[in-house]
């Protein structure tokens, strides 16, 4: 059995819409013409519409997609429970609405042969999106370079490549900092990409963000003033967490 080098993991809560407009079925129409191995990861999100259901229904039709059921404890729960799940020498994060489209991948292929350990995806200039998403994302930049001095310019895109040991060894890290939790209603986590790519940055892995392709979709899950004030608190208990030597397994 050849060993699977691409597993993209999807944190799915109440997907109803988007599996509506086929988004995995152009998931594994790209997978299957690729010329790489390749399985796909969905954690249901604990959600309350038909979801799992249908998820059900599509693994009888790809024979690479591997479900698994959390209860409802956000898309951060989703990811780690997906790379505990997930067999590829390299762990794929996108988003089930494809904002970003899995073909983007091409782009990411190249660095990852250069032994690039980390590869995230950047929004340049939030096209399409709303003036307040623009606010809130400038003010995230400004928030992480006064705060954590990360060089990214684009921390929360959803669309990132981490080889399968870097991630892993940062997931043992944010288990250890972190207490999961079910939550009610959604959550997007918004300080959990960042800290990946602090820890990231911290542990010397090899990282480099290029521009992808991304069409905004309006989202019930995005609130503005909720998720700023909530943004700048997780920043702030990152770099708490890095004076306190919380990130040290020892």
């Amino acid at each position: 059995m050849k060993k699977i080098y691409l597993s993209i993991v999807i944190s799915a809560w109440n997907e109803d819409e988007n599996l509506d407009k086929h988004s995995l079925d152009r998931v594994f129409d790209y997978l299957n013409s690729a010329d790489f191995t390749s399985q796909v990861v969905v954690v249901n999100d604990g959600s309350d519409d038909n979801t799992l259901k249908r998820l059900i229904e599509l693994s009888k039709k790809w024979k690479q997609l591997k479900i698994v059921n959390n209860p409802h404890m956000g898309k951060a729960v989703g990811l780690v429970t997906g790379v505990e799940n997930a067999s590829g020498r390299y762990i794929l994060f996108m988003d089930m609405d494809q904002a970003t489209p899995v073909a983007e991948f091409d782009k990411f292929k190249s660095f990852l042969d250069q032994e690039y350990e980390v590869v995230v995806g950047s929004r340049s200039g939030r096209k399409g999106a709303p003036l307040y998403r623009q606010i809130l994302a400038y003010g995230m930049v400004v928030a992480r370079s006064l705060i954590l001095n990360l060089p990214y310019s684009d921390t929360q895109c959803g669309f990132k490549v981490f080889e399968r040991t870097a991630i892993s060894r940062i997931f043992k890290i944010l288990a250890k900092v972190h207490k999961f939790k079910p939550v009610v209603g959604g959550t997007v986590n918004p300080g959990f990409d960042v800290e990946m790519l602090y820890l990231a940055r911290k542990f010397g892995l090899k990282t480099i963000e290029l521009p992808v392709a991304w069409q905004y979709e309006n989202s019930i899950r995005v609130r503005f003033i909720k998720d700023a004030l909530s943004g700048i608190s997780e920043l702030l208990m990152v770099r708490w967490r890095s004076l306190t030597n919380a990130y040290n397994l020892h």
